[in-house]
C-alpha cells in the first residue's frame, strides 16, 4: 500500500484529467508540511469583485509563549473563540497588469492608515509562495471591529483571520477547494500574520500546537476538540474589564523573542504541555474547579515569565491587582466557580459558566467597574468561529 504522498503522486501524475478528483483526494491527505499548502498551478483571469468575512478574537485558556521560526509555537495553546468580539473585513479585488509586485490599500475604521502597510506587505511576503495570485491583482482592504482598539482583545488575531479568509475566498474563485482545506489552510495563512490568529477562525475550543493527547493537533494550524465538550462549557461568558486601553507596553512579538534565552523557558514548555492534557480532561468532566485552578495558573505564569526575563516587565496595573483580588473573594463567598485570565497586558478577562450570568455582572457592574478606564468593559461569550458575509 503506498503512502500519502506517493499516492498522491501517482494520482497526479495518472491519466485522471478531473481536477475534482485531485481535490476530492486532497481532503484525505494528512497535512504534514508547509508544502501541503502550495496549490497546483491555476489561471488568474481578469476578474473583478467582492469578498467580506468576519473573524472573531479568542482568549488563550493555555498560553503560547515563545516561538520559533515561521511563527511555530514553542508550545501548544487552547483558546475560546469569542462571539461578538470581531473583526470585519472587506477585500475588493481587481486585475492589474503588472505582476512584479503587491498592489493594496488599506483602510481601518473608515481611515487611510499608511502606518498598518509595512505589516501587510510582510504578510503578503510570507504567504505569497500558497496564494500565488497575490501579485495578479489589486486589492482594496477595507477593515473594522466591533470591539475598542488596543482593549485587551487580540485585534491582530481577529484582523488576519478575517483577511486570510478573504484571501481563500478569491483562491477558491480559480480553483476547487473543499470545505476542510478551505479551512485548514485559512488558519494556516493567517497564523503567518499573527500567531493566535489561527485559533480565530473555526469553534470554540480550539488547540494549536502539536501534543500527544490531539492526534489531529498541529503546529502549522489550529484545530477544534474532536469530542464534545461538557455542557458546563457551553456558552461560557468573558467579560473583558478595561484597566488600560492604551497602546501595549512590550509587543507580543518582543515578548515571545524574551523565552528564548528564559532561564525558567523550559520548564514552562513543560508546563504548558500538562496543562493541556489536563484542560482536555476538564472539557469532558466539566469540573469547574479544575478548570478554574489551570487557567489562572496559566495567567499567572505568562506574566511571571515576562517579570523574570531580560530585560523584565511588569504589565499588570495596580487596578489588575485589584480586581483579581476581588474576584478571589466574590468566589469564596458565594462558591461561584468565576475566574480571571490575563494576556500580555493590563486588563482583565473575567470567564464564568453562563448560569451565572446575572449574579457575575452584577459583581462586575457594583464592585470592578469602578477599576475600569472610565467605567468600560466588554460583555462576550464563546462562538462559532468565523462567517461570510454575504
Amino acid at each position: 500500500m503506498p503512502q500519502n504522498g506517493e499516492f498522491f503522486v501517482e494520482l497526479m501524475f495518472s491519466e485522471v484529467s478531473s481536477r475534482k478528483c485531485i481535490f476530492a483526494f486532497l481532503i484525505l491527505v494528512m497535512i504534514n508540511s508547509e508544502k501541503d499548502f502550495i496549490p497546483s498551478s491555476y489561471d488568474f483571469p481578469k476578474v473583478s469583485g467582492t469578498v467580506k468575512w468576519e473573524a472573531p478574537s479568542n482568549i488563550a485558556l493555555v498560553k503560547y509563549w515563545g516561538k520559533k521560526e515561521k511563527q511555530i509555537p514553542a508550545n501548544p495553546s487552547v483558546s475560546f473563540t469569542l462571539s461578538e468580539s470581531k473583526t470585519i473585513t472587506e477585500v475588493i479585488f481587481s486585475r492589474k497588469e503588472h505582476t512584479n509586485s503587491f498592489s493594496f490599500d488599506f483602510s481601518f475604521e473608515g481611515q487611510p492608515k499608511p502606518d498598518f502597510h509595512p505589516k501587510i506587505e510582510q504578510f503578503f511576503h510570507r504567504i505569497e509562495l500558497y496564494l500565488p495570485f497575490l501579485k495578479a491583482y489589486h486589492f482594496t482592504i477595507h477593515s473594522h471591529n466591533t470591539f475598542p482598539h488596543s482593549s485587551g482583545i487580540a485585534s491582530s488575531a481577529s484582523a488576519m483571520a478575517a483577511l486570510s479568509l478573504c484571501l481563500m475566498d478569491i483562491e477558491r474563485k480559480f480553483t476547487e477547494i473543499s470545505d476542510e482545506l478551505f479551512y485548514k489552510k485559512a488558519s494556516f495563512l493567517a497564523r503567518l500574520g499573527s500567531g493566535s490568529a489561527c485559533r480565530s477562525i473555526q469553534g470554540t475550543p480550539i488547540v494549536w500546537g502539536e501534543h500527544s493527547a490531539i492526534a489531529q493537533s498541529s503546529d502549522l494550524y489550529g484545530v477544534s476538540l474532536d469530542f464534545e465538550i461538557h455542557e458546563n462549557f457551553k456558552n461560557y461568558q468573558d467579560t473583558i474589564l478595561l484597566v488600560d486601553v492604551g497602546q501595549k507596553q512590550v509587543s507580543s512579538t518582543v515578548g515571545h523573542d524574551l523565552m528564548h534565552n528564559h532561564p525558567f523557558a523550559q520548564k514552562r514548555f513543560e508546563q504548558a504541555h500538562q496543562n493541556l492534557s489536563d484542560i482536555l480532561e476538564v472539557f469532558k468532566s466539566g469540573d469547574y474547579q479544575m478548570f478554574v485552578n489551570i487557567v489562572e495558573g496559566e495567567a499567572l505564569t505568562l506574566h511571571a515569565m515576562m517579570m523574570t526575563s531580560n530585560p523584565y516587565f511588569i504589565l499588570m496595573k495596580p487596578n489588575t491587582l485589584e480586581i483579581i483580588n476581588r474576584i478571589w473573594k466574590f468566589r469564596e463567598l458565594t462558591k461561584i466557580p468565576v475566574c480571571f485570565t490575563l494576556d500580555a497586558g493590563a486588563n482583565v478577562h473575567v470567564l464564568y459558566p453562563d448560569n451565572y450570568k446575572n449574579e457575575v455582572l452584577s459583581f462586575i457592574k457594583n464592585e470592578l467597574a469602578v477599576f475600569c478606564h472610565n467605567g468600560q468593559f466588554i460583555t462576550d461569550q464563546t462562538g462559532a468561529g468565523a462567517h461570510k458575509i454575504h
